[in-house]
């Protein structure tokens, strides 16, 4: 008996090891699809190792995560409360609970949560965020009673997969949709396409049919279009093949045209897409002049930014402009669409919101851009987004609310009163405490030429220094005057300044150590504008481009021609110039001290030149625009010829590479 007893055990054991190993080859297949982001194939294999009560924090809170980052925050709910309750310990969950409470319209429990999170260790990427939740609570309260007379109707297209970013062309729908054969990792639905459906109704549709076998890529996911007025040029998003390591790592703009109504191949936009970041959600203007988009690349005010391009007469898109601090926040801003009033639509979770992203309206009113809630119903507490307005009474938009047919749905608004809005305004708390003091900075000036006379329509483009972001891009006007621009305090900027026929030119200016104590302000609303001067030139063949660009010298050690750190910065500047003036070529004129012979004082210098000019070409600058000379011991600036005796830092003066305009196109 006692040897069946050993056996049992023995069994038992082995049993229970060979479990527990499967459960943790199981957790680590997991983790290994959560990091590839496939979050859908992830959360079944944590299931299965949750199963067998492999580490219930970890898994739990691994499956909450997955099903955020997949965008299914009523799903990830349960998973943060339970892995709290295993004593998981990861620094964010609470964060990150009170977002999916907030999905579920619990905004007391999801200020509780964010009221813990924040007394505990926050981390840098979250802190201010919750924050400015909690500050907005007062108005997120006071959205809940804020209703219209809108009616909300579901659209026939719908179906139990994802259908979104509806826009009309031609009485006929087109929208984005899962509908391929091939399954997405990341949510477990097929892949996104473009599609379109006859309008019968404004909610009952033929049946949808591809959009163009040209914008079709089974394992892609292709959505969003935009059209220009004439319907010619169509701009798409694509990307999330869902293979690591693929050429286009997320989501890019691509375009295509109509030839004899055949969708071209789509091209890449490369001066719109940014290789490292989410690029998407396109629309134009009416006049479809400037397109707005969605990014979250580096410099932004939060998440996903939205931003606006121009396109010129010849089709070509201009530097992305971040529409600033009154439409972005420390949230996602996505899916603009612009009226031909001007006004513009978008979706946001960073303003105060039901949860979810929520639909704004912006407008200007007196210089101000004013940023209004759409309210309830056309807002829930999940998703709600891609707005297009038919007229000012009605349009459509896409949500995942509760009870719809699928993951997100298209709807039809309409407001069964025109010329009245909401059927009640309570008031709305503001986050601003009475009687506290704020004040507003911003950049202004004046650009000038070489006389000092004032030059009109000069291009200005301002540049956050974090990212080379562009937040602005304003013209001067016939007095030379240019502003304002909003700036935030702490912040270093680049003023870029271009007009045909002169050098452009890069201006810096610092917010750093520039704020104004708040306890020195005499009015509860302040405004302070600084001012910069300019002055561009003319490209003359001889002008010396450190004096108009405020580049110094580089200099070399004794003997040497290796490019100095001090030196690349310089030459770092001179990128920068041949970038911003692509019709100049430069000469790098290179100098020696009076040591050595005159021969090889020649042949050191002509090295230095080389240097130079290598270093040059290794940032992207073409070998065509750029000359090396060296001119040895010819050029001395000082009086240190030969057998006079000078300081080493006399010499140094001497061993230099200057530059200057040879040429210009």
């Amino acid at each position: 008996m006692q040897t069946v007893r050993k056996t049992i055990y023995f069994l038992l054991l082995g049993a229970t090891l060979s479990s527990c190993n499967s459960a943790l080859q199981k957790f680590k297949k997991g983790q290994k699809k959560f990091e590839n982001g496939e979050y859908e194939l992830a959360i079944k294999d944590f299931q299965s190792s949750l199963a067998a009560n492999y580490s219930p924090a970890n898994n739990n809170y691994l499956i909450a995560e997955s099903y955020r980052l997949s965008n299914r925050p009523l799903q990830a709910v349960d998973y943060y409360e339970k892995a709290l309750t295993a004593g998981c310990k990861e620094n964010d969950l609470r964060f990150h609970y009170a977002f999916a409470q907030k999905a579920q319209g619990k905004y007391q429990e999801e200020a509780q949560n964010l009221e813990k999170y924040l007394s505990g260790v926050p981390s840098k990427e979250y802190k201010n965020r919750a924050q400015t939740e909690l500050d907005l609570m007062p108005e997120i309260e006071a959205l809940t009673k804020r209703k219209t007379y809108i009616e909300v109707k579901s659209v026939g297209v719908n179906t139990s997969e994802t259908e979104f970013a509806p826009i009309l062309r031609d009485n006929s729908l087109i929208f984005s949709a899962s509908r391929k054969k091939t399954i997405y990792p990341n949510n477990g639905l097929p892949y996104l396409g473009l599609y379109r459906a006859a309008l019968n109704s404004p909610t009952e549709t033929g049946n949808a049919e591809l959009f163009s076998p040209a914008i079709f890529k089974g394992n892609t996911n292709e959505g969003t279009p935009a059209f220009s007025k004439d319907g010619k040029l169509m701009v798409f998003a694509r990307g999330n093949t869902g293979k690591r390591g693929a050429s286009s790592p997320d989501v890019d703009l691509y375009i295509s045209r109509s030839i004899d109504g055949v969708w071209s191949e789509p091209e890449l936009i490369e001066a719109l897409s940014d290789s490292l970041s989410w690029d998407g959600c396109p629309t134009f203007s009416a006049d479809a002049r400037t397109l707005y988009f969605g990014s979250n690349r580096k410099g932004g005010r939060g998440g996903i930014d939205i931003y606006r391009a121009t396109l010129d007469n010849s089709q070509r898109f201009g530097k992305p402009i971040n529409l600033g601090g009154e439409i972005n926040t420390l949230g996602d801003e996505m899916f603009p669409t612009v009226t031909p009033e001007g006004k513009l639509y978008f979706s946001s979770d960073g303003h105060a919101g039901l949860g979810g992203l929520d639909l704004y309206l912006a407008t200007r009113k007196d210089g101000n851009i004013v940023v209004e809630h759409l309210g309830i119903p056309i807002n829930s507490s999940l998703d709600d987004f891609g707005l297009v307005a038919i007229d000012s009474t009605k349009g459509y938009f896409a949500s995942n609310r509760v009870g719809g047919r699928g993951d997100d749905d298209i709807y039809f608004y309409e407001n069964t009163q025109p010329g009245k809005k909401f059927t009640e305004i309570p008031p709305v708390v503001t986050k601003k405490d009475e009687g506290k003091k704020t004040i507003r900075y911003f950049l202004a000036g004046i650009v000038s030429d070489g006389s000092n006379a004032p030059l009109d329509s000069v291009r200005v483009t301002i540049l956050n220094n974090e990212g080379g972001v562009a937040i602005d891009e304003i013209y001067s006007n016939a007095g030379g005057n240019f502003g304002k621009t909003k700036l935030e305090e702490g912040k270093s900027y680049s003023v870029l300044l271009e007009k045909k026929g002169y050098l452009a030119k890069r201006e810096s200016f610092t917010m750093v150590g520039k704020a104004i104590p708040l306890e020195k302000l005499t009015k509860a609303e302040s405004d302070t504008t600084f001012y910069i001067n300019a002055i561009l030139d003319k490209p003359t063949t001889g002008i010396e481009i450190s004096k108009q660009f405020n580049i110094a010298p580089i200099y070399y050690d004794l003997n040497q021609s290796v490019i100095r750190i001090d030196a690349s910065v310089e030459l770092d500047k001179i990128v920068q110039v041949l970038f911003d003036n692509p019709t100049i070529k430069l000469e790098l004129g290179s100098h020696t001290d009076s040591r050595a012979t005159f021969e090889y004082n020649i042949k050191l210098s002509q090295r230095r030149a080389d240097a130079a000019v290598a270093y040059i070409i290794s940032k992207g600058v073409t070998p065509d625009r750029i000359v090396a000379r060296g001119y040895g011991e010819s050029q001395l600036i000082n009086t240190c010829a030969d057998n006079v005796t000078c300081s080493e830092e006399e010499h140094q003066m001497n061993r230099r590479t200057e530059f200057k305009v040879i040429g210009v196109k």
